[in-house]
């Protein structure tokens, strides 16, 4: 490992202040961010994916941001080895670089490495996207729980992708996807320090909501209109399209939809809070204490 290059790896749960604070950072030391907000790479989504303004991706560069399209193939895996081949480029120039968001997987895959999975066959790709559109979320929770209830019962189980992600390499490998989970860490050329952003549950609830009445103010219903013939496409299986997809589809009104994204972010936030305190190497902090932050990741750097 060597001893003098740094990532800082930046999460919280959604609303919780990450870009801001990643662009403070970056600032102080001069350095990059790259995201690890797998919904901001796709160029079609952007309210709905809270993606940094054009004045802030101004203050500090950022990777992976409009990265992709909703039509491109692009998997975790694929993540995880371009993240670490930017990462030995940029730490031929910065001694820290700043990693920025709250997609778990992603943090993981760069920061740990990825466990080895068998290829899947395209048609069964199609068969088990076919189950969910015909079906539903309930019918992939369903197979799940009985081909790999071990795993069931960690997998956040209502994030469709991962839940067909995992069918993918049950039905592929006739094994458990758990099985395939050494959990055996990559060892890394740089050392990591890992920051948690943390706000009282009722202030980031009503941050959240706040946050979802201001996107509907600068046109997410148009937004997610526009996507709404590819609404079957997985980058799209997420919070605040697929509410309006059911407004569009007549089986809810645009107030109960505007409600439920409201309600599925808090939910999600949760998620997010429940991941990042099960691992005691992330440092908590406001996103208020900046300069405590800074003062941290000096003293790290100087040990």
């Amino acid at each position: 490992m060597c001893s003098n290059k740094y990532l800082i790896v930046l999460a919280g749960p959604t609303a919780s202040g990450k870009t801001e604070v990643a662009i403070k950072i970056a600032g102080y030391f001069q350095t990059e961010i790259i995201s690890a907000d797998s919904r901001q790479f796709y160029r079609e989504m952007n309210i709905g994916t809270a993606k940094p303004s054009e004045e802030e991706l101004a203050k500090a560069h950022h990777h992976f941001i409009n990265s992709l399209s909703i039509h491109d193939n692009y998997t975790v895996g694929d993540f995880e080895k371009e993240t670490q081949n930017l990462l030995i480029q940029h730490f031929k120039k910065h001694k820290i670089v700043v990693m920025a968001g709250g997609s778990g997987l992603f943090i993981k895959a760069v920061c740990e490495g990825l466990d080895k999975f068998p290829v899947v066959p395209q048609k069964i790709r199609n068969a088990i996207n076919d189950l969910f559109k015909k079906e539903g979320i309930e019918a992939l929770q369903k197979e799940l729980k009985k081909l790999d209830p071990k795993y069931f019962q960690k997998v956040d189980q209502h994030n469709p992708m991962r839940l067909i992600r995992a069918l993918e390499v049950c039905w592929a490998s006739g094994k458990p996807f758990s099985s395939f989970m050494k959990g055996k860490k990559e060892n890394r050329f740089y050392k990591i320090l890992y920051i948690n952003l943390e706000l009282d549950r009722e202030v980031l609830y009503d941050r959240i909501n706040q946050r979802v009445d201001r996107m509907i103010e600068t046109g997410l219903e148009n937004e997610a209109r526009e996507l709404f013939p590819f609404k079957d496409l997985t980058p799209l299986q997420t919070v605040g399209y697929q509410e309006l997809f059911d407004y569009f589809d007549q089986k809810i009104t645009l107030e109960q939809a505007i409600e439920l994204i409201k309600r599925n972010s808090r939910r999600y936030a949760k998620r997010q809070m429940t991941w990042l305190r099960r691992d005691a190497h992330w440092k908590a902090f406001s996103p208020s204490q900046i300069q405590e932050i800074l003062k941290y990741i000096t003293e790290k750097m100087q040990e």
